[in-house]
């Protein structure tokens, strides 16, 4: 024989003897206990976790969006409460107020009031300064009002709305019995300067 069959036979002897297995079977070992409780552990930390990163997801879009949030209001309802929107974005709706709607070229800005009801019939007014040269087409002062607008920005602590954009509804009527659009004539804005 050679040394390596010598040493197999000699590992044989001193081995331990356990039932042998059927060729080309793994030798079954039960689950020790010690196992089942790693695992469980397991479970247990990775469940942790996750209900960790779902709580960080909630608390984020709950509080660190806060600040990006636009809140959208009637006139009336946000002179009711505008102390609370001061220095926040904020998106209101309101009809023009016919007569206001002022242009200045150098630096460019359009100033003009929105107007809103209450729910009691009571008049709101808000000032809006708006910096920017370019208005949307829509956005015209008609003399008879009726122009709906949509402004989003941020109420100044003087009192002033502050937009960054200003959205105008289409004051044109459709009329089934001509089959044509129909608008009211546009004042131009730029014929009352700014003192």
């Amino acid at each position: 024989m050679s040394k390596l069959d010598d040493d197999l036979a000699r590992a044989l002897e001193e081995a331990p003897h356990a039932p042998a297995a059927p060729p080309g079977d793994a030798p079954h070992t039960p689950p020790r206990a010690a196992d089942s409780a790693s695992s469980q552990g397991r479970n247990i930390g990775l469940l942790a976790a996750l209900i960790g990163i779902a709580g960080v997801v909630v608390a984020v879009f709950m509080f660190g969006f806060k600040d990006a949030a636009i809140y959208s209001l009637p006139v009336a309802d946000f002179k009711a409460s505008a102390d609370k929107f001061v220095g926040r974005k904020v998106r209101l709706e309101g009809e023009l107020l016919p007569g206001t709607l002022v242009k200045r070229d150098q630096p460019c800005e359009y100033r003009f009031t929105v107007r809103g009801a209450g729910p009691g019939g009571e008049a709101h007014q808000v000032p809006v300064r708006y910096g920017q040269c370019v208005v949307p087409d829509t956005f015209r002062d008609v003399p008879t009002g009726g122009v709906q607008v949509t402004i989003e920005g941020t109420l100044t602590k003087e009192g002033h709305f502050e937009a960054s954009l200003v959205m105008a509804k289409c004051s044109s009527k459709y009329d089934p019995s001509t089959h044509q659009m129909t608008s009211d004539k546009a004042v131009d804005p730029t014929a009352q300067p700014i003192n």
